[in-house]
């Protein structure tokens, strides 16, 4: 056995990919804070006064659910942030042991390019913080791994995956439904080289994924999207940016030349004499990479489809890929392992810096009042590389100060929290705290717009995120500015403006 299929190896990748998340204390994904408010409501309505005139939270089954449920009794005892810390810290690693047992699962032994895919862990999806469908994918990774070596026992493996289908559905149905994708693929290389025809082979692997479609009967009931529709709208040029993306995070030249060595070791694994790929993961990617074609960008009010199916179908790909010749493989196992530790310290250094500036943004909260209500607007930039970090960076301030804000999302069907402010308009949710820039071809209202209409009865302040400060209407007061942020408090009469600084007041 070499060195790098040995359980040590499997066990260090395991750790190493959680390194990038031990010390921020906020993992700084754009999501996260605006989940992290959401969390607090959960856990906290029922025993909070300040929150019930805000908020409402009614469970019920849907599938978007996944880090929800885990954190809900971790963050009655630990509170909202830390116990998001402690749920997201794990998604990567599971992640990683899901390619490991995967490529396992399909050659018996773990695929000396693996190492390559370990860090798209933090993917894009990841990174946008989308944790919901992350912990679903890391999920159906490990499934897939266990649907594959169960193979044999179709019958047990379907009643078996009844209840697996239903937790991955719970947990994301997109992730769900990745997992069906690409068990589908699994089983219909293993016809094919069993020599069923293609009809026959179609069919019966289909026949084989039927338990897993028992997912169907909570979506059918209400699980689904809130208004029965499709919702489906494509853009067909992002397809290419989203595999540009496959490691985006802050520096271009960096991110795209990794992204281009994955997709050169895909090409590679496929077209040259020197490597193979194992049959049922290819095939399995190739079922994900088409229907990563033909998915649309927005599907059952859910935006980015298509992009979240992209780094677990080129990781695929690459935990497939094997070498003829010993010496190859251990040049490649060396060079991937390279890579992911280099993409782990440069990820860690770019956490600590993105965390550092998201908890900068957020310390004006100090000075919002328990229970206010804030009108939040925060720059979206459309033309910048780096990860915008900052968009749900306010859903702090509903975690430590019980506030209403506009940035969390209510989306029928999506999501199972509900504001009790009719009055704020276009004000109530997301994405109406989003200023975007110019150049973005977005009909959204700009920030002078915002300062003049909202409802004065509603919100009492009002937090800018790295925008210029426009003509102020006279009864807002600025009460503390840091780092890209001003907090403004509303007023009945005029006051002077305060000087810069951080938190002035």
């Amino acid at each position: 056995m070499r060195w790098w299929e040995q359980r040590w190896f499997a066990l260090a990748a395991v750790l190493l990919s959680a390194v990038p998340l031990l010390w921020p204390t906020v993992p700084p994904l754009t999501d996260l804070p605006g989940h992290i408010g959401r969390y607090h409501i959960a856990a906290q309505l029922g025993d909070s006064a300040l929150l019930r005139q805000h908020w409402d939270y009614r469970w019920r089954l849907i599938g978007n659910l996944g880090v929800d449920l885990a954190v809900l009794p971790l963050a009655r005892v630990f509170g909202a942030v830390l116990a998001a810390k402690l749920v997201v810290l794990a998604i990567p690693p599971l992640t990683v042991a899901g390619l490991i047992l995967v490529s396992r699962a399909s050659g018996g032994r773990l695929a000396p390019a693996a190492p390559f895919a370990f860090p798209l862990a933090y993917g894009f999806p990841f990174q946008f913080g989308f944790v919901n469908f992350s912990l679903s994918a890391a999920l159906a990774l490990l499934a897939l791994a266990l649907w594959m070596r169960m193979q044999r026992a179709p019958g047990m493996r379907g009643l078996l995956f009844v209840p697996i289908a239903l937790l991955l559905w719970v947990a994301h149905c997109f992730g769900w439904a990745m997992f069906c994708l690409f068990a589908f693929g699994t089983d219909l290389a293993a016809l094919r080289a069993n020599g069923r025809g293609w009809g026959e082979a179609i069919l019966r692997a289909g026949l084989r994924c039927l338990p897993l479609t028992v997912s169907l009967v909570p979506m059918l009931a209400g699980g689904g999207s809130g208004d029965g529709s499709l919702g489906a709208s494509w853009e067909w040029l992002a397809k290419l940016q989203w595999l540009a993306s496959l490691l985006r995070e802050q520096w271009q030249g960096y991110d795209l030349i990794c992204a281009v060595v994955l997709l050169a070791l895909v090409w590679l694994g496929l077209r040259s004499a020197a490597l193979r790929v194992d049959r049922p993961l290819a095939w399995s990617a190739g079922i994900g990479a088409i229907a990563w074609l033909v998915l649309p960008y927005r599907l059952l009010g859910g935006a980015y489809v298509d992009m979240r199916m992209t780094p677990y179908v080129v990781a695929l790909l690459i935990v497939a890929i094997r070498a003829h010749d010993r010496r190859f493989a251990n040049a490649l196992a060396l060079a991937g392992t390279f890579f992911f530790l280099l993409r782990m310290a440069t990820t860690t250094w770019v956490f600590l810096g993105a965390a550092a500036a998201q908890e900068q943004a957020a310390a004006v909260t100090v000075r919002l009042p328990r229970g206010a209500a804030v009108l939040v607007a925060v720059r979206e930039p459309c033309r910048s590389w780096s990860v915008a970090r900052l968009a749900h960076v306010t859903g702090l301030a509903v975690a430590r100060r019980d506030v209403f804000e506009n940035g969390e999302w209510t989306l029928a069907g999506q999501q199972l929290l509900r504001d009790r402010h009719p009055r704020a308009g276009a004000y109530r949710a997301d994405p109406s705290q989003m200023i975007y820039d110019a150049g973005c071809g977005v009909d959204a209202p700009g920030l002078p717009a915002m300062l003049r209409s909202f409802d004065r009865g509603t919100f009492g302040y009002v937090w800018t995120i790295d925008l210029p400060t426009p003509p102020l209407p006279s009864d807002l007061v600025p009460v503390a500015r840091s780092g890209p942020s001003t907090l403004f408090r509303v007023a009945p009469t005029p006051h002077k403006r305060l000087p810069s600084g951080p938190l002035a007041h």
